[in-house]
């Protein structure tokens, strides 16, 4: 409940409807968004460019699942075949009461409705895995090797999944990952939980969090962002001025979404680096544990296929330093090769040769 709300104050205007009742939403709504960062801000106060981009990730609002969603209840199978093509599942809860919105369940309980999707979830990889199985059979019997180490995969995730827990807590070999990816698993997908708290206790929405924390012990470590859905609607509405002022009243230092977009953005496994130029300050989004020719390829493909080396600035000393210059005389920009892992946050300069 709510999730439709979240993401038209995430795209800051009215893209996806939002009504107070269920399946509102039929179609993918789709936004992207600016991630937000305040690093930006600094590198743009010693370079003074002509403009600024910020890295970006992209939201799809999709409809909402119910009991009995694996077996066509709701938008069943039409929402699982959008969910298949997201790579992360921000999954939304209700912990608020208003008699003037209706749950679809009769009840609000964030403990339950988790139980809920998550059993769905289950029961549609349960499914898929049920059908490969069936498909590999004469590949098998052909001493097929791959069809052998997807039988024994597929055996492993059934049992999981028949314990009624995804999937995503098992560890794999990188052949074991190469042959998950084939699968599409619902339950595989990194998951994170924005929990929809009432607008009079969001200065407090921890403890709610912990609440929730202590009804299901397989949440204790993971990613809960309190929100109000009513009140980040009503901050992406207000000026800059009117949003600082409005959230200080509420004993709040910045809008809930400024940290789901983050979390998201971590979820994915990205981090940024930074071009800093009298033209442009860029932040550029890479997978972590990327190196420098394949986070040159982000800017361009010929960067990556030519790629001599990365003229690379630590961030905080890039800051320190005020700037390129300040850095290079106080021998803190490096020459990386092919083979450095880029940091989150450096400032680079490729060279390269086409």
């Amino acid at each position: 409940m709510g999730k439709s709300t979240l993401f038209n104050a995430l795209v800051k205007k009215m893209a996806a409807q939002a009504s107070n009742f269920p399946f509102t939403t039929i179609e993918p709504n789709v936004g992207i968004v600016d991630v937000p960062d305040e690093r930006l801000d600094q590198l743009s106060a010693i370079v003074k460019p002509q403009k600024v981009v910020p890295a970006t990730v992209t939201f799809v609002d999709i409809a909402g699942l119910v009991r009995g969603a694996s077996q066509g209840e709701g938008l069943g199978n039409k929402f699982l075949s959008h969910i298949r093509e997201c790579d992360a599942i921000t999954m939304v809860v209700r912990d608020f009461s208003d008699p003037n919105v209706s749950h679809v369940a009769g009840d609000v309980n964030p403990v339950s409705d988790i139980e809920t999707i998550e059993t769905e979830l289950a029961l549609a990889d349960l499914s898929t895995v049920d059908k490969r199985m069936q498909g590999i059979d004469g590949q098998i019997k052909a001493g097929n090797k791959e069809a052998i180490a997807m039988r024994d995969l597929l055996h492993r995730l059934r049992e999981k999944l028949d314990a009624g827990g995804g999937v995503r807590s098992l560890a794999f070999s990188e052949t074991e990952q190469s042959l998950l990816k084939q699968l599409q698993l619902l339950t595989a997908k990194p998951l994170m939980f924005v929990l929809n708290v009432d607008e009079a206790i969001i200065a407090q929405a921890g403890e709610r969090v912990e609440a929730l924390r202590s009804g299901r012990a397989d949440l204790a470590q993971a990613t809960i962002v309190p929100i109000s859905a009513k009140i980040e609607q009503e901050v992406a509405e207000l000026s800059p001025t009117e949003q600082t002022e409005f959230l200080a009243d509420l004993g709040l230092a910045e809008p809930g979404l400024n940290r789901l977009i983050t979390e998201a953005y971590a979820l994915l496994g990205l981090q940024t680096y930074f071009t800093a130029g009298v033209q442009e300050v860029r932040a550029w989004t890479i997978p972590k544990g990327a190196t420098a020719p394949l986070a040159a390829g982000v800017i361009h493909t010929d960067f990556q296929k030519g790629f001599i080396k990365a003229d690379t600035i630590a961030f905080d000393d890039f800051i320190s330093y005020n700037g390129e210059l300040g850095a290079k005389n106080a021998g803190k920009l490096r020459q990386e090769g092919k083979e450095y892992i880029v940091k989150d946050g450096d400032v680079i300069e490729f060279k390269f040769n086409v």
